[in-house]
């Protein structure tokens, strides 16, 4: 597997754009996006575990009840959430427009939404400026489409990378937006993936669980789940690899190349968490399931206490003991080890649940890094799991603060 460049339209047959058309205040945000296959493709997604959803993503899911998808639309700075029978109604516009204006039909459209809750979402903007959205299309427009969907992001989250199975290079592309409201269990974020790869639609659907469940789904920034979220994937077919119909060697070959695109991902949205300072990777090793291993794992990176000490270059080591014991799994604390890593060195601070000598002055050294390493040891087993979250400043306060303006 290598990396390439392109983001969403890296894949064969894709086209992406991205226009500013009034949704957003500010001239210079681009504001709504578009991907679309040259030919249908089958699709498979993962949607928000909140109870509210937005219209959007209600829309989306009945377009997806088949399996079948051709073009993705997505609006930023309106969520579109919360915004009732009037709101169902300009996300199905949404759909039909892209069908006026391109050989695809409404309900293979998948419609999704980025931005303030509560507010109706004025559809007209969209209609006008359908035309230079769909003139927009082209291998280069993935620039614009990811800047499209941003709503606080600071960073561009894409990726593309190229698999060969069998000899025939297979390529798979992301976007993705995400920065806050970010926690797991299919957190705050939305994340578009096009590859070329033909594949049956049951088998992208079991790939695509089974990726998120390592990569957005370990991924937290302040504990808030999102009412949007969704992770959609389209596969075109126009690789010409041999069919993959069954889970055979260029089945597991796929997964593993879209779970280091998810993975991949996952770490940008926490890297680029609302006024984050520094990723911080969790392992949690020595568990006796993967279940348990990730339970701590996610308790970790999403404990406030832990945050706040990781801004602070801070080796409280004990906020980390403390939040493994109020997550809800068994373990002995006088069996588990604790050591910070980063580019500037290792650090062991706990052996057996108690406290070793090291120096602050190391340790301090070691955490004020972009990217830190939290890694632990239950000693209960063989099984592990990784988790990413960020650290947690003034900066998220003032951001949140006054998101609305």
């Amino acid at each position: 597997m290598k990396q390439s460049r392109g983001g969403v339209t890296a894949a064969k047959g894709f086209l992406a754009s991205g226009v500013h058309v009034g949704i957003r205040k500010n001239k210079e945000k681009k504001d709504l996006a578009l991907i679309w296959s040259e030919v249908p493709c089958v699709a498979a997604a993962v949607y928000t575990t909140n109870r509210v959803k937005g219209q959007t993503l209600i829309v989306t899911q009945e377009h997806l009840a088949d399996g079948r998808a051709q073009a993705i639309i997505v609006n930023s700075g309106n969520a579109n959430t919360c915004t009732g029978e009037e709101g169902l109604k300009a996300a199905r516009r949404m759909a039909e427009l892209v069908s006026q204006y391109l050989p695809v039909k409404t309900e293979d459209v998948v419609v999704a939404s980025t931005g303030v809750i509560g507010q109706q979402l004025d559809v007209s903007v969209i209609e006008t400026g359908m035309p230079d959205l769909v003139k927009g299309l082209s291998r280069g427009g993935s620039i614009d489409a990811r800047e499209a969907i941003m709503t606080t992001d600071t960073m561009k989250k894409e990726i593309a990378v190229i698999e060969e199975l069998d000899g025939v290079p297979v390529t798979i592309g992301a976007m993705a937006k995400g920065s806050g409201m970010i926690h797991p269990n299919m957190a705050t974020m939305l994340c578009f993936i096009t590859t070329d790869c033909a594949i049956a639609e049951p088998l992208l659907r079991k790939a695509l669980k089974e990726v998120v469940h390592v990569s957005f789904n370990r991924v937290s920034v302040d504990g808030d789940t999102s009412t949007n979220d969704m992770v959609v994937v389209l596969a075109n077919g126009k690789a010409n690899n041999a069919f993959i119909d069954k889970e055979d060697d260029n089945y597991s070959d796929f997964r593993d190349a879209l779970q280091f695109v998810c993975v991949e991902l996952a770490k940008m949205v926490a890297r680029d968490g609302e006024g984050a300072t520094r990723l911080i990777e969790c392992t949690v090793g020595g568990a006796a399931s993967e279940e348990q291993a990730e339970s701590f794992a996610k308790g970790i990176i999403t404990s406030s206490l832990v945050k706040t000490a990781m801004f602070g270059a801070d080796a409280n080591w004990g906020r980390i003991l403390c939040a493994m014991g109020y997550t809800r799994s068994d373990f002995d604390p006088d069996k588990v080890d604790i050591s910070f890593e980063s580019p500037r060195g290792y650090i062991e601070v706990c052996k057996a649940g108690a406290p070793l000598p090291f120096s602050e002055e190391k340790a301090k050294k070691i955490l004020n890094n972009q990217e830190v390493e939290i890694i632990v040891d239950l000693h209960l087993g063989e099984a592990e799991a990784t988790a990413w979250g960020c650290d947690l400043s003034y900066e998220y306060v003032r951001i949140n603060g006054d998101y609305r303006t």
